[in-house]
């Protein structure tokens, strides 16, 4: 198997910036939350604000939300006073009037803005009531991208001020499976590393930020106003040679085509670049440091040309060259010789790039033109339509165009069509100190062709989205979505043909079985295939005119409507409170300038449905009941027989009986199975976790931190594999918290209060926010969840702590680091090596009851003793 790495960055997951830019004396951002949730690569994301209006007069408070380029907003609510306002999305030409009316008033119209390489900018505002909350909640969808062999999900969190509340929380879904997952960027580094927890199982991964109140404002980019920066999230999913990843539901399929270990296709590539008056300075100079690291980067197998323009042609040779260490020497001398000036002849410079590549068909090779040029066309031929028919003309589909937009004084919508008319892509250079690694980081993208002609194959689909490719690059995905005929998923047949060097190869599955869409909603297939088909829409209609032009906007802005998107067509209409502004919210375009081990197989659901007894001379993991019964039988006199032995379900006891006119007159016991708890311990760099059992309702130490006088212990409760009934926490010597399933009673001293429903409490340092089936705890840089989870209509608590204390000197179940193990034996008896000691396991599972729907995971079964590397009395405590 392969492996795919998705890169997610946390600006809400997949970027959400959202930002309440008021004062902080006059509100309170209480609560911020970004839940993203990614199923099959398209994320879905939701912003929650809540704010409170702490003046005694009404307050305007206005939201900002920062979301990707690529993403749609397809809900947004505001709740104020117990009633909700909706966005409602219209076409735009509906909603321009509202936007016009409140143009001319001199009134914030409210809109979706461009702001950046990445991010797209909502805001709106309302009027809140004295002493008032109102909370402000956006959802925005986006089909990720694979580039550079992974995916990006990105958060950026900016809420403007500390949040007693912020939280952070993306869960990733992959039926192909999660190779690999891990975090980066300027909010994982430093003081913030600590409120990162990342958990990652099979298919599944989970990561949590919660910074406390003091971690936001001593990060690098924090300060008063609290955190400014990215938490980026790389994962990494199982892939195969083969036809690759299909899911279908209602109807519905999307196909993730992406093949490894293929080889490599020697490439054609020339480079055509504007070096006229308007690059002077620090453009030319970053484009010569890109183009020598481009250069040095080509396989000596690739063939290349360079050409630079102004109101001429330079070509650095006449044809394409080999690229030998001579010819890569002699080109990256004509780079660092390159001199900005003069007129810019685009259409000149086009034609004799793609004149050479049409001299240089090599067979089994591919070939790629690359434009960058920062203004627009000044010599020669300077009618846009014109250039974009004369490249089409001399490319004949032979080869990809790719055109990169130096800087926004270029006509960059010209550009992305000339780029669509030729099987290409546009990309904008930002004028910053890092354009040459953008220039090379593009490069990168198309460095490796792997296949070409690929045509994706559906018999028995329709509605489809884009089938014909003309490359596919190492490292990218190819993404098909459509519907079904008659949902007949019997006849639907998938196939993929494409060249490879000068071989035909087709991928097909040869059992002709698509992949159920399994826990994939039959909403979320529909979902993508509408995303998908409406970017593509909006591409064609680009490049068309007249009535066909027509006709395609009219089926974009149709599904845009359909599926609530606000597009380039569309318009977001955000009602408020009588006699406030309608705010009305549009979707800026990109040619718009910015404002700114082997796992035991899956048991069932139930883990203790049977229990075995039998005689053991290893150190398997035995029940306390197991045990008695054993001393018990080897007690019996040799005529003494045990007839029967049943473990009655009902009860949780064993059952035992005698043959009629048995000679014991022993007292047979009835054992009953004493009450279990299981408990997971992760496992580092592994994907089965080791459990163990504990008997009986014990106190238990949960985490201890001596020097902050931190004590936090929980009592386990009668429900087989339940939870804890209680927990504990002591802080210093005068504040005390107890929690159970119905509240948090603190006692503060002399004062003891008592607390339900969605609350925040505070008592010193400690913070304390209830909400449904949760409570968050931040005590210094401690942060804790207690979640509430029901089994048999019985809530009990389990505790995660999300971010351990700095402070080395902690102990406790919570504190314990994950288990370091190797397997050395997988005949008979399991045995795994930890800390130089082979321990014997057997194949279990237990519920992960550290996540809000707690998964059921295969796990390695041992003792406490062994689990732990000490004993679990050392874990027990005599009070709470």
């Amino acid at each position: 198997m392969g492996r795919t790495v998705v890169q997610l960055t946390l600006i809400g997951l997949q970027l959400a910036l959202t930002s309440t830019l008021l004062n902080k004396d006059d509100w309170d951002v209480y609560s911020f939350h970004i839940n993203s949730t990614v199923t099959s690569r398209y994320a879905t994301t939701v912003i929650t604000s809540r704010v409170a209006n702490r003046m005694d007069e009404s307050k305007e408070i206005e939201f900002h939300v920062r979301i990707p380029k690529n993403a749609f907003i397809s809900k947004f609510q505001m709740f104020i006073d117990g009633q909700v306002y909706d966005g409602v999305v219209k076409a735009k030409e509906q909603a321009q009037q509202q936007y016009t009316e409140a143009v001319s008033r001199g009134e914030s119209a409210g809109l979706v803005s461009s702001v950046g390489r990445t991010l797209e900018e909502f805001k709106t505002s309302v009027t809140v009531a004295a002493h008032k909350k109102v909370t402000f909640e956006l959802t925005y969808e986006e089909l990720m991208k694979r580039t550079h062999g992974k995916y990006e999900l990105q958060i950026h969190a900016r809420p403007m001020q500390p949040v007693r509340d912020f939280k952070v929380d993306v869960y990733i879904h992959e039926e192909a499976g999660i190779n690999f997952i891990d975090v980066k960027g300027g909010l994982s580094t430093k003081a913030l590393a600590n409120a990162i927890t990342k958990t990652h199982v099979n298919k599944q991964a989970w990561v949590y930020f919660y910074p406390t109140v003091a971690q936001q404002t001593t990060c690098d980019n924090c300060g008063e106003q609290g955190m400014n920066g990215d938490l980026v999230i790389v994962y990494d999913v199982n892939r195969n040679n083969g036809l690759g990843d299909i899911k279908k539901s209602a109807g519905y399929f999307v196909h993730h085509f992406a093949p490894s270990n293929l080889p490599r296709i020697s490439k054609n590539v020339v480079f055509v670049i504007d070096k006229s008056g308007s690059m002077q300075g620090r453009k030319i100079e970053q484009t010569r440091i890109a183009l020598i690291h481009i250069l040095n980067d080509l396989a000596e197998d690739d063939h290349f040309g360079l050409i630079t323009f102004d109101g001429n042609i330079f070509p650095w040779k006449l044809e394409l060259v080999q690229s030998n260490s001579k010819n890569v020497e002699s080109a990256k001398n004509f780079a660092r010789n390159i001199q900005a000036g003069g007129y810019t002849d685009i259409n000149q410079a086009l034609l004799q790039g793609a004149n050479m590549l049409n001299r240089h068909d090599r067979e089994g090779s591919a070939s790629i033109l690359i434009l960058l040029t920062d203004g627009q066309p000044t010599k020669g031929v300077t009618n846009l339509e014109k250039i974009q028919s004369n490249v089409r003309e001399a490319v004949a589909g032979k080869f990809p165009v790719y055109c990169l937009g130096f800087g926004f004084d270029v006509d960059f919508e010209f550009l992305k069509k000339m780029s669509l008319q030729n099987n290409g892509v546009a990309r904008r250079i930002y004028v910053d100190s890092d354009a040459d690694l953008q220039l090379k980081g593009f490069y990168e993208e198309v460095a490796t062709p792997l296949l070409t002609d690929v045509t994706m194959i559906y018999v028995g689909g329709t509605n489809l989205t884009q089938t014909n490719f003309s490359q596919y690059y190492n490292g990218s995905e190819i993404v098909v979505a459509g519907q079904i005929t008659d949902n007949d998923t019997e006849t639907f047949t998938p196939q993929v043909v494409a060249i490879s060097s000068n071989r035909r190869l087709v991928f097909s599955d040869p059992n002709g079985i698509v992949e159920s869409g399994g826990s994939v909603s039959d909403d979320l297939i529909q979902r993508v295939w509408a995303y998908l088909t409406v970017k593509q829409l909006l591409d064609k209609e680009l490049q068309l005119s007249g009535p066909e032009k027509e006709q395609v906007k009219k089926e974009a802005l149709s599904l845009s409507l359909k599926y609530s998107f606000v597009t380039p067509l569309t318009s977001m209409v955000v009602t408020k409170p009588l006699g406030e502004t309608i705010h009305v919210l549009h979707k800026p375009k990109e040619s718009e300038a910015p404002q700114r081990g082997k796992p035991p197989g899956r048991q069932s659901i139930s883990r203790h449905r049977g229990t075995s007894t039998r005689h053991r001379s290893d150190n398997v993991a035995t029940t306390a009941a197991e045990r008695a019964f054993e001393h018990w039988f080897s007690s019996l006199d040799p005529g003494e027989i045990i007839d029967m032995l049943q473990f009655v379900d009902g009860d949780r006891g064993f059952y035992f009986s005698s043959p009629t006119g048995s000679r014991s007159h022993k007292k047979r016991p009835t054992l009953r199975a004493p009450l279990l708890h299981r408990f997971l311990l992760k496992a580092e760099n592994q994907t089965v976790p080791l459990c163990f059992d504990v008997s009986g309702a014990l106190s238990l130490k949960l985490l201890h931190h001596p020097s902050r006088e931190l004590f936090v212990n929980g009592e386990l409760d009668s429900v087989a594999n339940g939870g804890f009934k209680r927990i504990f926490m002591h802080f210093k010597t005068n504040q005390h918290f107890e929690i159970d399933t119905k509240g948090v009673t603190v006692r503060d001293g002399q004062t003891e209060t008592h607390h339900t429903g969605q609350d925040l409490v505070t008592a010193g340092s400690v913070t304390m926010i209830m909400r449904n089936n949760e409570i968050d705890i931040a005590a210094g840089d401690m942060r804790l969840v207690i979640l509430v989870h029901k089994k048999s209509s019985i809530k009990f608590l389990w505790p995660v702590l999300r971010q351990h204390p700095s402070a080395n000197n902690t102990d406790g179940l919570l504190a314990l680091k994950s288990a370091v193990y190797e397997e050395v034996q997988q005949v008979a008896t399991t045995k795994l090596k930890i800390k130089n000691q082979e321990i014997n396991v057997t194949s279990g599972n237990a519920n992960d009851y550290s996540i809000a729907s707690p998964l059921m995971m295969n796990c390695w079964l041992t003792s406490a003793d062994s689990a732990l590397q000490r004993p679990l009395a050392d874990f027990i405590v005599p009070q709470l």
